[in-house]
């Protein structure tokens, strides 16, 4: 039997290779898979492949036998519980029985309610002994928008804003090109890639006319992009229109012509109304959660910034601070609070520091909504 220590060197290496699939999985959770003998020699592992493809328990099994191991017996260290169900593939709690599997050890327990904890049942059932927690928080962490989705049927909402140190994204005037570094700017475009779609606003799309798209660093696919636009002010011929990737446009009232001439460029618009004749943010988040998205990136003007805050719609903050003093200029946010400008600071949006680093000259600061995660 692997002591405690082996455990945990191997589910070590599990979340390195479910870190492996950080760009690969979406809509799937990011999984690792160590098999192992009782000496602890590693006999085969894998991550979870694109939609569609392999899961890490079948691609560490593939992995044993290129290499010609048994498996009858070993350990499977796995950072989320095979899962029991017929989806795209194939169970993989199944595919562990059949290859003599022994013991599981896994991180923590799927949250889909298709899966959540079945696989476990069944992989009991048929002798296999099984073991769970041994990396649960950094399964988590790495699967937090999947879990978000699983759990409260929303994306986990990730808002990214670069600014001085003084929480200016641009001047007056609108011009906000370049206020972050280069390696600021790349790293930015890692979180895009990471994502399952990027948000923004329709005032970002008439202003800039940005791609939005991952271009600084490598990536296998391109997220889907999402636009906030009460009345389908879109261009059709706006640079967010890439060939092959999605784009779903949220709109308070249909414009037949308007949605027609953005339909043609392949844009799929969605009315969702609140009572005050803008998009509902909240219904907005549903959809796209029922659209498989698990991290939302949004990127987008003070005005749908504050909005999102406003609605409790975000769950984090991704802020890169440049040392630049702007004084008079546009602010991150705006307007917050529903009820106008505090008068105590008990009123303040309480946020937790989850990373602070620097990235050439400039700051980055990832700062949770305290409670978010808490589900």
């Amino acid at each position: 039997m692997p002591s405690h220590e082996q455990d945990a060197q191997h589910i070590a290496t599990a979340l390195r290779l479910a870190s492996d699939a950080l760009l690969l999985t979406d809509p799937n959770p990011r999984v690792g898979c160590v098999l192992c003998d009782a000496e602890g020699r590693v006999l085969g592992q894998g991550h979870t492949q694109k939609a569609g493809g392999p899961h890490a328990e079948v691609m560490a099994l593939r992995d044993a036998a290129a290499q010609g191991h048994s498996v009858e017996g070993a350990t499977a260290y796995v950072t989320l519980e095979p899962c029991s169900h017929h989806g795209r593939t194939g169970p993989c709690c199944d595919a562990l029985i059949a290859a003599g599997i022994g013991r599981v050890v896994a991180s923590l327990a799927d949250p889909n309610p298709l899966v959540a904890g079945q696989g476990f049942e069944r992989l009991r059932a048929a002798g296999v002994e099984v073991e769970f927690g041994p990396g649960a928080d950094e399964s988590r962490e790495l699967n937090i928008g999947f879990f978000s989705r699983m759990v409260r049927k929303t994306p986990w909402v990730r808002l990214k804003v670069a600014a001085s140190l003084d929480g200016k994204t641009g001047l007056e005037n609108g011009v906000s090109q370049w206020i972050t570094s280069e390696p600021a700017r790349a790293d930015g475009h890692a979180w895009r890639a990471r994502a399952s779609a990027v948000l923004t606003g329709v005032g970002t799309v008439l202003e800039d006319n940005p791609r939005l798209d991952v271009r600084l660093v490598p990536t296998p696919r391109q997220p889907h992009l999402v636009v906030v636009d009460s009345r389908l002010q879109t261009p059709p011929d706006a640079h967010i229109f890439i060939a092959g990737r999605p784009v779903w446009i949220y709109a308070a009232a249909r414009d037949e012509a308007k949605a027609a001439a953005l339909e043609t460029r392949g844009a799929t618009v969605t009315c969702l109304a609140n009572a005050d004749g803008k998009v509902d943010l909240e219904a907005m988040l549903k959809d796209l959660a029922a659209r498989g998205v698990n991290e939302l990136h949004v990127e987008s003007g003070h005005k749908l910034n504050g909005s999102l805050i406003r609605e409790g719609c975000v769950d984090e903050l991704l802020v890169y601070l440049a040392p630049k003093l702007i004084g008079q200029g546009l602010d991150m946010a705006s307007h917050i609070h529903a009820g106008g400008p505090l008068t105590s600071l008990a009123g303040v949006l309480p946020l937790e520091f989850k990373s602070v680093d620097m990235l050439g000259p400039d700051l980055r600061v990832v700062a949770r909504v305290t409670g978010r995660d808490r589900f």
